[in-house]
């Protein structure tokens, strides 16, 4: 992020000669943050004054709807020559957001080579390893001497985006061997490249799911993995800075999907984006409700017989809510960053269990004690009703918070399809039912009015 005094000293510059020369001495980060920030009207302005390497450098930093802007304002020469120099995954990236119309001019203006690397990427399916991949990579053949790869690299490889490490292919592209930048520069130029590389390589397919690709770069420590085909062709890398982009996605996507807020929303997007993304949820979600309170319709008469019930139902609400999604979020997490899998089901499910033994008995004391002082006096048997289902519901909502998402991993689907409100209202449901049920039966046992 932009220094606090860089910051301000940028904003309060009047003379334009004096920001562009700031503005071209700054990282690209900093400088596509202090962009970001300025009035809509203002962004274009800031962006022409940058010299033509810092330019391109800033839009890659930029986030899409800004990228989007610049280039509805910018000359067709200028965005042809910004979007010629992206790489190829950041590209893709952008055209997935452009309409089409825009997408299929930029194609047309694109160099063969850039255009045949952005289809490549666009034809995978989105959330994959070949999505995310950029077709710039140093490849060698067998053949070669360390002093020929080190030539080679030099001339033709100076513009790739990554060159920590070669992956070595066979005539038929197929990947066979990987070698990095220190062992190439340690070793004697006369070494054949076959009798250094490793043939250990760790990789993925095209089809490998992004978060997977993240939790093998992550066991591994690598700074970049190598994509095949079907057929072991190598087609692309994935690097590190992708990794850490697919993490940030995928954990925005996980919390706001717990929250029950579709897509990805940001902090500052338009109150219309906003509506559109939690309306959809919070009416879903109403409907639910509706299953709730018309399980408790029923009872009216019981809630009107014994008045402390009113009190003492919004705590069974909130703490099973809470306790449901606590389970939910440590398990979702764990799945996430492969700490476990569905096959450690049982295991997590013995943890939590015991667990929630201990919460239970906790939460159910509390419940009792609470009941007993507000109710009347002929209404502190209530309390023993209340400590059971509160430790019930506890059991309950950790069985519930655990099975549920690892349910859906074993189907192969996102664990965090699980939302909290989801969770929330089945555990009010349940525990609704149960309470005044068993308050109903009491008052018949007791042949209290009703």
């Amino acid at each position: 992020m932009l220094i606090q005094d860089i910051r301000d000293s940028l904003f309060d510059v009047s003379d334009l000669n004096q920001l562009k020369c700031d503005l071209n001495r700054l990282q690209p980060v900093d400088v596509g943050e202090y962009i970001t920030q300025l009035p809509e009207k203002q962004r274009a302005i800031a962006f022409r004054l940058l010299n033509k390497a810092q330019a391109i450098d800033v839009f890659e930093y930029l986030p899409t709807q800004l990228q989007e802007e610049l280039i509805n304002s910018l000359h067709n020469v200028q965005v042809v020559q910004i979007v010629e120099a992206m790489s190829p995954d950041e590209r893709a990236e952008l055209f997935d957001e452009l309409p089409a119309g825009v997408v299929k001019r930029l194609l047309q203006q694109l160099s063969p080579e850039q255009k045949q690397a952005t289809a490549t990427i666009l034809g995978y399916t989105e959330g994959t390893a070949g999505r995310v991949m950029t077709t710039e990579y140093v490849r060698l053949q067998e053949g070669l001497t360390v002093g020929e790869a080190l030539s080679k690299i030099r001339r033709q490889d100076e513009d790739k985006e990554t060159i920590y490490y070669a992956y070595v292919t066979d005539n038929n592209r197929k990947l066979v061997r990987v070698v990095s930048l220190r062992q190439l520069l340690f070793t004697f130029p006369d070494v054949y490249i076959r009798d250094i590389a490793s043939d250990r390589v760790i990789k993925v397919k095209t089809e490998t799911p992004q978060e997977e690709v993240a939790q093998i770069m992550k066991r591994y420590d690598l700074i970049a993995i190598p994509v095949v085909d079907r057929e072991e062709r190598l087609v692309g890398i994935i690097t590190i800075d992708d990794v850490i982009d697919i993490l940030e996605e995928e954990a925005t996507e996980d919390i706001q999907k717990l929250a029950g807020v579709s897509g990805d929303e940001e902090a500052l997007s338009p109150p219309l984006v906003t509506i559109r993304k939690r309306l959809p949820w919070l009416l879903a979600i109403m409907a639910l409700y509706i299953g709730a309170a018309s399980a408790i319709a029923p009872f009216q008469s019981v809630i009107a017989a014994v008045p402390v019930l009113a009190v003492i139902m919004p705590i069974f609400s909130n703490t099973g809510g809470t306790v449901g999604i606590q389970a939910l979020t440590v398990t979702i997490r764990g799945l996430g960053v492969g700490e476990v899998t569905p096959r450690d089901t049982f295991k997590i499910l013995h943890k939590e269990i015991l667990a929630g033994l201990g919460t239970a008995v906790v939460l159910a004391l509390t419940m009792m004690a609470l009941s007993m002082i507000w109710a009347k006096s002929q209404e502190r048997w209530v309390g023993l009703v209340a400590g059971t289902v509160m430790a019930t519901n506890t059991m309950v909502a950790v069985t519930l918070g655990t099975l549920l998402p690892m349910g859906l991993k074993r189907l192969k689907l996102d664990p965090a399809l699980v939302s909290g409100p989801l969770v929330t209202t089945m555990l009010d449901t349940i525990g609704f039912l149960t309470f005044l049920t068993l308050i109903s039966v009491a008052l018949q046992v007791l042949h209290l009015p009703q």
